[in-house]
């Protein structure tokens, strides 16, 4: 029984003969097709933050104004975006375990809550609005977020213990609450970390105690660094998340320097570094919610492919299994064309239901030549026929083209074992004048073309299966072309 290894196009290709127990061999399939690098993007957010500072500095026009109400309601979209994230990325965590979600999930929670939960209980609840304790508490904790997106960017997908699963909630409370009693307890030490804010919003100036502008540029630093870290991970990797957090972070770091010309965030001012904050969280935002739409995708293609493989399992314990006991009951009828009718009906059917197992195995992204090559040694094993293949691997076509193909292979090869006696089949796909083109050729008795088209049958009853192969040459959309006489056996050609 002869089965080639499969040669691309170009290439002298001869049969060989394999031992029909010697495992196939898997040509080389198209790589999961992956988004391109996003460095572009994440340099164009850069480019703009820098003119955007540029302008702070140097343009003569106002750039800030007292607003409390519309400085709270971009806290608060900030916060929700925020815990929205945090809420996403934990669930990433308990389906992959990575430490890097875990982290990521940890620094959004602070920032939600140092953004919206402590300024408000501070200032609305306590009344602490003195330019201590309500300043320097939420600035600790943003900054300890900061420092855990770094630490974030930086593990990369190291896998997380999952006792760390307890700790969600546990360990940016901890935090704060320690925080919280530490500052309390010499809130009478600290220092007023905020000028009285200008009357002239022209000219930004660097205010405010020199340590809180220190926490102000290290959390610019940690969203710096992190931001071309994520932009190399997600050149790397196929998630939709991460391509996203590059720009984000590069957004919050310049807020963070925003906020050393002029630390509005812990005003009633509205600048530039409140804007580029909130542009953060609105990427960060749209990175969610493509990675919503991924997983429920993936999702959606799981279950379709386990229904798949049900299905699969069903007909080849049941459909298959019923009609090869058929096949073996007609050995017992008596020589004559009802048993030839009913073994070629049979055997027709069996292949069919073959096809129709392979078609719900197959996945995606398999190539239309290892497709072609499955199926051609499938066939030369089964018929021991010798087979020579020559298949260009770089022609790609859709999931329905694929398909069609196949079927018109398998129809092909089974006419003329069959019906021509073939033992030589030779399987060609190529590339001619901007068309593409596979040709089945075998050494069979041929056939009388103009009789066997004139008797052809959608159902393979007659004319073996001619009207089916045309019919799904038509829907590539391409053409067919059969070359056949009596003792010169048959050339089948599809050009699309």
């Amino acid at each position: 029984m002869g089965v080639d290894g499969g040669t691309t196009s170009g290439e002298g290709a001869s049969p060989t003969h394999a031992d029909p127990q010697a495992p196939s061999v898997r040509p080389a399939e198209p790589s999961r097709p992956r988004h391109g690098p996003w460095y572009p993007l994440t340099i164009a957010v850069w480019l703009f933050c820098l003119l955007v500072t540029a302008l702070l500095l140097f343009s003569p026009v106002p750039f800030g104004f007292a607003n409390r109400s519309l400085h709270l309601v971009l806290d608060s979209v900030d916060a929700c975006i925020a815990l929205f994230v945090a809420y996403l990325l934990h669930n990433r965590f308990l389906r992959g375990w990575r430490l890097q979600d875990w982290l990521l999930t940890e620094a959004m929670l602070l920032l939600a809550v140092a953004g919206l939960g402590l300024s408000y209980i501070l200032e609305e609840l306590i009344g602490v609005r003195d330019g201590r304790l309500n300043v320097w508490l939420p600035l600790i904790v943003r900054v300890s977020g900061a420092v855990l997106v770094l630490a974030a960017a930086l593990v990369g997908a190291r896998t997380a213990p999952r006792v760390l699963r307890r700790w969600t909630l546990a360990a940016p409370a901890l935090l704060i609450a320690l925080c919280w009693v530490v500052l309390w307890g010499v809130r009478d030490a600290l220092p007023v970390a905020l000028d009285p804010p200008p009357d002239d919003t022209v000219t930004p100036l660097i205010t405010g105690h020199p340590v809180l502008l220190a926490i102000q540029a290290a959390g610019a630093a940690c969203f710096l660094v992190a931001s071309v870290s994520f932009a190399r991970q997600a050149a790397r990797r196929d998630d939709e998340l991460l391509r996203w957090f590059a720009p984000a972070f590069t957004l919050a770091a310049f807020a963070r320097i925003n906020y050393l010309l002029f630390p509005s965030i812990y005003t009633d001012w509205l600048y530039t570094g409140d804007l580029l904050r909130t542009g953060c969280y609105l990427l960060l935002m749209i990175g969610a919610l493509r990675e919503l739409q991924h997983y429920w995708s993936d999702q959606t293609r799981s279950a379709v492919r386990e229904d798949r493989r049900r299905l699969a399992r069903e007909l080849h314990d049941g459909l298959l299994q019923e009609l090869a006991y058929i096949r073996i009951e007609t050995n017992g009828i008596p020589p004559g064309s009802s048993k030839r009718h009913i073994a070629d009906a049979t055997e027709r059917a069996l292949d069919e239901a073959r096809a129709a197992v392979n078609a719900l195995g197959q996945v995606g992204d398999e190539s239309l030549g290892f497709v072609l090559h499955r199926t051609a040694r499938e066939l030369a094993e089964r018929h021991r026929v010798d087979l020579e293949v020559d298949l260009d691997d770089s022609i790609q076509v859709d999931r329905d083209q694929r398909h069609a193909l196949m079927r018109i292979t398998r129809e092909a090869v089974l006419n003329g074992v069959r019906h021509g006696g073939a033992n030589n089949v030779r399987i060609q796909l190529e590339r001619d004048n901007g068309q593409r083109r596979l040709t089945i050729t075998d050494d069979g008795s041929g056939f009388d073309w103009a009789s066997a088209s004139a008797t052809a049958s959608p159902d393979g009853s007659g004319g073996y299966g001619l009207v089916s192969m045309e019919d799904r040459a038509r829907g590539l959309p391409g053409e067919l072309q059969i070359r056949s006489s009596p003792g010169e056996g048959c050339v089948v050609t599809v050009t699309w």
